[in-house]
């Protein structure tokens, strides 16, 4: 039977909102955290040896100089590198997190970092921050400071021990802002200190990433169909891998929902 015109072109609206819907269904499976150019973080620290190749792949140069790792969902990678890679950040201390009371520094100290490491998840820890689940103090991006140094003063932490007992309060507050590393970030001017070594695979990181696709790397784990999130905390402390097939099923769901009313929709 001929359909009326104007049903026939009610149906073929409907087909394609739902074309939409499955494309906006693949659209929404990326799970990173989509943070602003500046803002609120915290700040923690680890020990990373001089020369070593983090995850990025920076040089082994790169290390003389202020690092830090930064927390897996805003670094845009479960594993190798993301686009975090490389972009550079000054970081202003706040505030400590852990001290009781509080502590507020009479000085206002700040260091601009080169992101070369990812900050892995691990339970509810600092880097543990998701997409609408952020870490203990609220936040949703963790810098992880490579400290000591040789390029960041001994006392670039201060502390009050008379009051606290204690010279490193472990987690602060801090605010960060986005610079161009060329500019700001003291290994600009040693040239062994930028790029990534030459191992042919997966390594990414560039001297002065801007955001544009031409001088920012992608997603090793998005390259790689590897899950956002690989790990979850278990009870005994050890990582259990978890796969996530959410984000593969749901469009396949959509689109043989889609073939199925498709076909009634033109047939009919």
């Amino acid at each position: 039977m001929q359909l009326p015109f104007s049903v026939h072109t009610q149906r073929l609206s409907l087909l394609y909102l739902l074309c939409l819907l499955s494309v906006s269904t693949v659209t929404l499976a990326s799970n990173w955290i989509d943070y602003p150019a500046d803002g609120t973080a915290t700040l923690t620290h680890y020990t990373l040896p001089d020369g070593y190749i983090a995850s990025c792949g920076c040089t082994g140069a790169s290390t003389r100089y202020p690092t830090a790792a930064m927390s897996q969902f805003a670094y845009g990678s479960s594993d190798a590198y993301g686009p975090g890679c490389g972009r550079c950040f000054k970081i202003t201390l706040l505030n400590t997190y852990t001290g009781t009371p509080p502590f507020f520094p009479t000085e206002t100290n700040s260091i601009v970092i080169k992101v070369t490491d990812l900050c892995p998840l691990g339970g509810e820890g600092w880097c543990s921050a998701r997409p609408g689940q952020p870490n203990p103090s609220g936040q949703y991006i963790n810098f992880d400071l490579a400290y000591p140094s040789p390029a960041i003063p001994d006392d670039f932490f201060p502390s009050d021990e008379a009051l606290y007992g204690y010279t490193d309060f472990g987690v602060w507050n801090v605010t960060y802002q986005s610079v161009d590393c060329l500019e700001n970030w003291a290994g600009a001017k040693n040239a062994a200190a930028l790029g990534s070594v030459d191992d042919g695979s997966s390594v990414c990181c560039p001297a002065n990433p801007t955001g544009s696709t031409n001088d920012t790397c992608p997603s090793y784990s998005d390259d790689n169909g590897i899950p956002p999130d690989t790990t979850t905390s278990a009870a005994g402390g050890a990582a259990l891998v978890v796969p996530n097939f959410g984000h593969t099923l749901l469009p396949l769901y959509t689109l043989f929902a889609l073939s199925i009313l498709s076909f009634g929709l033109l047939s009919g």
